[in-house]
């Protein structure tokens, strides 16, 4: 007989849906399969509000300092959002908080569809500002895909290298969506964007519910806290550098006289983003952390110094592919890194990426003076 206790009663949460294995192999596949789709919508989303910002922003601005400020907007809404996203996860679940990501994103959406068509400037900060929270959401993935199935890192790769779809389906969406809209410049991409949200909604309503248990690290305390802090110092580093650069590229492309190229330039630096995961998973043996971490800022560096010296189409493409493979290995080489003892607290993991936001942030602050 069920006990009394056991019972659901009015006043009392149960929560059936936390980001942790669940019991059955085949929920373990079904759960890794949305949580896959529902990573690759959002980045498509991504992809195309940050292949649509800089530019944008550079024509509604005001003055030319103000240009980048949209693009900064994004990394501060997703900032924000990391530590509230990662409770959430906590208390409500995985499908709850990305479902409720991926609803701000596309309403954050429709504000920047309305700004590019009224050219409002800013509306346009607004809207990247409300888009940034549901990216703060959508870098939760890589959490909840880490102990999906409990069996190494497979899941984890698998999900993180679907944004791979992304960067191939973008560039024909916004030719696409730009022909659909014209002479609306901008807005078809920013209304694709939001209509990737929604198949991230979609997706991420449709996990399976199901009472789990969340395996974390014995650690406890400063001891937790200061295992993080090297990756996250590593991570922080290579999204600074990631965002840096990236915002000033479609602004060098535009100065280069090849502005028809910055959506094909983004989406192969999505896939230099993703790619490496996927061929991981391959051979998920190979995904050790720290190599992962050392080889990635290796070529974070090279890619660096390649942006500095060679401002031609040529220069760039290698740019951006060198960041774009570097910023990878280290955000799958961190990630692995502080879920290898089991994973911190909820609330150290929205530390965690909290830091690697503000060094997002910090990143599209400066991207201006690389352009």
């Amino acid at each position: 007989m069920t006990s009394l206790s056991a019972m659901p009663r009015a006043g009392r949460l149960d929560c059936v849906c936390e980001a942790g294995p669940v019991s059955d192999s085949t929920a373990d596949r079904s759960a890794t399969a949305l949580l896959a789709i529902g990573f690759a919508f959002s980045i498509l989303a991504q992809v195309l509000t940050l292949s649509v910002l800089p530019l944008a922003g550079l024509s509604l601005a005001p003055s030319k300092g103000w240009a980048t400020l949209p693009y900064t907007a994004f990394y501060a809404g997703a900032a924000l959002a990391s530590l509230p996203a990662s409770l959430l996860l906590d208390s409500f679940g995985r499908r709850a908080a990305f479902s409720l990501g991926a609803s701000l994103g596309a309403a954050g959406g429709l504000v920047l569809v309305w700004a590019l068509v009224t050219l409002h400037f800013g509306a346009l900060v607004l809207g990247a500002f409300w888009v940034g929270t549901a990216a703060g959401f959508g870098l939760f993935y890589r959490h909840a895909a880490m102990p999906v199935g409990s069996k190494g890192t497979r899941p984890v790769l698998i999900v993180f290298g679907a944004a791979t779809l992304a960067s191939l389906a973008a560039p024909t969406l916004a030719d696409f969506a730009e022909l659909f809209a014209s002479p609306r410049v901008f807005a078809g991409t920013a209304a694709v964007a939001a209509l990737a949200h929604v198949g991230s909604l979609a997706a991420t309503a449709a996990l399976p519910y199901g009472r789990t248990h969340v395996v974390q690290s014995q650690a406890k305390g400063m001891q937790g806290f200061r295992n993080i802090v090297a990756p996250t110092a590593f991570g922080t580093l290579a999204w600074f550098l990631m965002t840096a650069l990236m915002g000033a590229m479609p602004i060098a492309l535009v100065g280069c006289g090849l502005a028809e190229a910055v959506a094909g330039t983004v989406a192969w630096h999505v896939m230099a983003m993703y790619a490496p995961s996927l061929a991981l998973a391959c051979l998920p043996s190979a995904a050790r952390p720290v190599p992962l971490v050392s080889l990635g800022s290796l070529l974070l560096i090279a890619g660096s110094l390649i942006f500095g010296l060679f401002q031609d189409a040529t220069g760039l493409s290698l740019s951006v592919a060198l960041i774009g493979i570097g910023w990878s290995l280290v955000t799958l080489g961190t990630t692995l890194w502080i879920h290898k003892d089991g994973g911190p607290s909820r609330l150290l993991l929205g530390i965690h990426d909290g830091f690697l936001l503000s060094g997002a942030l910090l990143g599209a602050f400066t991207a201006g003076s690389f352009s």
